[in-house]
């Protein structure tokens, strides 16, 4: 997804995780790694190490080394403190105020306090530094300290999300005084109150991290180095693994999964995720704004077969529009597989014969490239003749992301992915679904707008009742669906690659990682 855009998690997904593989040039051979350093095989290059401007889920991932936010998440994505120890909300969920945790250092020796949260906010929300989180934040009015270790957020419109998009792996705590010395470089020497601190980055080859002494958390971390490496290549990837070369390799191309997994050296993990995958229809063109091609659409693509030939059986069919596992998810479907009622549909919307059309992929990698094969196939047995190209990133911005007017913008069919990376139903809903989210500001690429819906969650950010919020997003989870204005296909499995002699590692619901327990044996 980009997890603002699709995101990779586009890296999965998406800007994601992983906007898609290129060619791998050879990496050179991998030193044995010292007892007490972990070596980490990833699946692609980091975009930068300053979070609040990273798009994508790997690089801000890799980011948890050194870096730490008020709130993070659980294996389950529940919300926990980190840096904060509580919060308070406003009625109107418009004012936060948020007591800190005392005694945290950052790397340079610089306090944790009230006045770091504030510089660090400051920054983010000023529009003249060009920050791509900006939109995660720009509902900051103002940041004030109210004492060392208390700081209240006073938002421009009721927000009640707000603790989520603080837990988002973006939302970081940079030192203040770093900030200063560094000024936009900040993004090549990170410094933060997290476990490791920063030694070096090659662009093309990895980024090492040391214990930090210092650590407010005592007796962690347990390892004294981690060697991020980024691995474009599937194969040489999943080689690492079974030399023992590397001891955590994500993602794991699914067709090498059932190798990894036979290997004495490796253990092979799948858990669930919050990744969904769908394909966009276009409503503002042609059939797509025929509710009933619609609805064809995704009665022609069989789900349990793309799973297993795309997924290697690492899926579940869409069950709604938002993941389980994200909060406020409500159960909908999934839709099922009758190509008979798809050319009913079909016939009843005036294409009996039915269309040609265009589908692009927003990713080129394999598993890529097999989806938008496999709906192809699906869609000429109902008539409708698509076309299909996987778009390289820069294709996908320019075509896609960009597109300034969307009476005229291209795009048809799109498949895509998206992870919410806050763990709320909001920013799994808002930037893909709301009426204000047209690219190029937001990722809409259905252009799909529903008064009913757009009015739900206006007014579920703007309670902080639990019911009253469940009940207004499983109302606009129901129309959506119902209106149909994507093909719901799958909910992504990660699968990822961990070595025996290491323990405390996974990769979270979102496709981001947690190495807070992180040990060698």
């Amino acid at each position: 997804m980009p997890s603002s855009r699709p995101s990779p998690l586009r890296a999965l997904i998406t800007a994601g995780a992983f906007t898609g593989f290129a060619a791998f040039a050879a990496l050179g051979p991998v030193s044995a790694h010292a007892q007490s350093t972990a070596v980490m095989a990833v699946a692609s290059t980091f975009t930068t190490l300053d979070p609040y401007d990273a798009n994508d889920t790997l690089s801000q991932a890799v980011a948890k080394s050194f870096y730490q936010g008020l709130f993070g998440f659980d294996k389950d994505m529940k919300i926990q403190p980190v840096l904060a120890t509580s919060f308070e909300a406003s009625p109107d969920a418009k004012v936060y105020t948020i007591h800190l945790r005392q005694g945290v250092k950052f790397h340079d020796g610089t306090d944790f306090n009230a006045e770091a949260v504030k510089a660090v906010f400051d920054r983010v929300t000023d529009p003249a530094n060009k920050l791509k989180r900006y939109n995660l934040f720009n509902k900051i009015d103002k940041t004030e300290v109210v004492d060392p270790y208390t700081v209240k957020v006073t938002l421009k419109i009721p927000f009640s999300a707000f603790i989520n998009v603080l837990a988002h792996p973006s939302a970081v705590m940079i030192s203040p005084t770093a900030l200063k010395k560094y000024g936009k470089d900040i993004a090549f020497h990170p410094v933060g109150t997290g476990p490791f601190e920063f030694v070096e980055w090659k662009q093309t080859d990895d980024l090492k991290v040391k214990k930090f002494a210092g650590y407010w958390k005592k007796g962690y971390p347990k390892i004294d180095m981690i060697d991020w490496k980024p691995v474009v290549d599937n194969n040489t990837r999943a080689a690492l693994m079974q030399t023992g070369e590397a001891d955590f390799a994500f993602q794991v191309p699914f067709e090498q999964a059932a190798t990894l997994k036979s290997s004495p050296k490796v253990d092979l993990i799948a858990a669930p995720s919050i990744i969904q995958r769908y394909i966009s229809m276009n409503m503002l063109q042609k059939p797509f704004d025929n509710a009933k091609v619609r609805e064809a659409l995704n009665y022609a693509i069989n789900k349990e077969a793309l799973v297993k030939v795309a997924f290697a059986g690492y899926a579940v069919p869409a069950e709604g529009v938002v993941p389980p596992g994200v909060d406020y998810a409500t159960k909908t479907g999934p839709w099922k597989y009758d190509p008979a009622k798809a050319r009913e549909l079909l016939k009843e919307a005036g294409y009996p014969n039915g269309f040609e059309t265009t589908l692009w992929s927003g990713y080129n990698y394999t598993t890529a490239q097999k989806i938008i094969q496999f709906v192809q196939q699906q869609l000429a047995q109902v008539g409708v003749k698509a076309s299909v190209e996987a778009l390289e990133a820069g294709q996908r911005v320019q075509r896609v992301d960009s597109a300034p007017d969307p009476a005229t913008a291209p795009v048809r069919m799109y498949y895509i992915g998206w992870s919410s990376s806050t763990g709320e139903a909001d920013w799994a809903i808002s930037p893909l679904l709301s009426s204000a989210s047209f690219p190029p500001k937001l990722a809409n690429t259905a252009y799909y707008k529903n008064d009913n819906v757009d009015a739900d969650l206006q007014k579920a950010l703007a309670t902080t009742d639990r019911n009253e919020k469940a009940a207004l997003y499983a109302d606009a989870q129901k129309r959506i669906w119902a209106d149909a204005p994507w093909i719901f296909l799958v909910t992504e499995k990660v699968v990822y690659a961990r070595s025996k002699r290491l323990s405390g590692a996974y990769v979270m619901p979102d496709g981001s990682f947690n190495f807070d327990e992180i040990a060698i044996k």
